[in-house]
Order: C-alpha cells, then structure tokens, then sequence
C-alpha cells in the first residue's frame, strides 16, 4: 500500500479519537511514543529523493536528530513557514512537498519537519500520545528559523498536523498560523492571524467542526475561515490555489496589516 492509501485510510480512524486535545499535555512516557525505526525508513527514502530543498537535522528533548526539509526563496526572504503533514507520512508526501515548494517560490523560506509517526497497525487513540513530542518538534522547527534571523515565522499545517500544531499554539506563540482540513475546536483562543481552510469536499470529521471554529477566530481584519472550491481533502487538484491563498494571507500578516482599525 502506498503512502497516499496508507495515510487515508489512517487518517479515518485517528479523527474520532482527536475530538479534543484534553490529555495530551498530562502524559508522561511521550518521549518514546513515536516509531523511531519508521522515521528512519522514511528519511532513508527521503532525503535521497529531494529535488527542491536540501535535508537539516533538528535536536528535540526527546530525539537527537528529527529529519527537516529546508527550501529557500530565490529571492530576499519575507518570512518563514513550518509545514507540518498529517497522519503516519513525512515532510516530503504530496501535498507537503507542494506546499513547501510552492510557498518557497511566493518568497518565503520553509521548514517542513517530520512528525512523530506511529506503526500502521497503530490504533486511533494511539495518536494522542505524540502531541507533546509534536510540540517538541514545532517548537524546534520555529527556533531553527528564528536563529537564521527570520523575524516573522508562520505555521501552515494539514489534518492531523494541524491538530498537533493546534497542541503546540495552546502554549506558544507565533506570527500566524494556516490550518488545513482541521478537525476538532482550538485547543486555547488563537493568539496570531488564522486562515482555516476548508476544502469543498471535505471528510465528515473536518466539515461537522469547522463551524465551530469560525465563531472563534480572532477578531481581527485577516483572520477568516475559506473553502476552496473543487478541492478533497488532499487538496489533489487545487495545489496551486491553496498555495496563493496562504501566500496572501501570509503577506497581508507579515506586514501587519491584521490589526482591526
């Protein structure tokens, strides 16, 4: 089975299981929770493979070396992103390679960094317990940026990566964030710019939640919740349209232009 069918039919057993983020913080074994020998198969496939972008290792509390994809605009940087993927995949499947190429290209510098992942027979609670060594990762994701003096950092995740960053925001701060095929509420009220999206067709999971999301975005003049028209959850056919709208999103943020007059 390949990464696509692997990751879809893991992602509809997860969902249920993260309806809220209620005891991701209280674990105490997180540090060994994830499948190390996994991640490491997957950068042994990975990073032989990366055409755009080039491989960097992140220290982590709970792991020495966390494989992260870099990949720098060819012109002077307006900020920077961490992509973070979904369920059981990695810093370089489909989606996650378009968004962090792409948003490269529309002049910004991205960090897509590989989640902790799980065996795949793992079952749909089992996730919960990585929340906090996602964090980790976040966290050392956002810190790689800021010491390459990029002052303005965003975060732009997908599925249960958006549920992790979700964790993560609960607790820190960042410059904006785009969530992607969301499901669940915020885990706290959003500190930076939100752009929820929505795809059109999206799974059950993620379209009953983002109402209740909606009525709790930020009340500022870029915070907003978008469906795209035409796209699934994996946004196969609307790459580009995904990547325009963060850009702009991430260009009206950066530049402060969110305050509500």
């Amino acid at each position: 089975m390949g990464p696509m069918n692997t990751a879809k039919s893991l992602l509809v057993t997860a969902f249920t299981a993260l309806a809220t983020l209620a005891g991701w913080a209280g674990a105490t074994s997180l540090a060994r929770a994830a499948d190390y020998e996994r991640e490491e198969r997957w950068a042994r496939e990975v990073v032989p493979s990366i055409v755009v972008g080039d491989a960097v290792w992140l220290a982590t509390p709970s792991r020495a070396k966390v494989l992260a994809i870099l990949t720098l605009p060819a012109r002077p940087a307006a900020g920077g992103v961490v992509v973070v993927h979904g369920l059981g995949v990695h810093p370089d499947w489909e989606l996650i390679g378009g968004l962090r190429t792409g948003l490269a290209d529309a002049g910004y510098v991205t960090l897509a960094v590989q989640m902790p992942v799980l065996a795949a027979s793992a079952s749909r609670e089992d996730y919960s317990a990585t929340m906090l060594e996602a964090a980790e990762r976040i966290a050392a994701a956002v810190d790689y940026l800021r010491t390459k003096s990029i002052a303005k950092v965003a975060i732009v995740s997908h599925s249960m990566g958006a549920s992790m960053a979700n964790a993560f925001l609960a607790r820190n701060a960042i410059d904006a964030w785009a969530p992607i095929g969301m499901f669940g509420p915020f885990a706290a009220p959003p500190r930076e710019p939100v752009l929820d999206i929505v795809a059109e067709t999206e799974i059950a999971p993620v379209r009953e939640t983002a109402p209740a999301r909606a009525v709790t975005l930020p009340k500022d003049a870029c915070s907003r919740q978008l469906t795209i028209a035409g796209a699934d959850h994996y946004f196969e056919r609307r790459q580009k349209e995904l990547v325009a709208t963060i850009a702009a999103f991430l260009e009206r943020a950066f530049a402060g232009r969110c305050a509500t007059s």
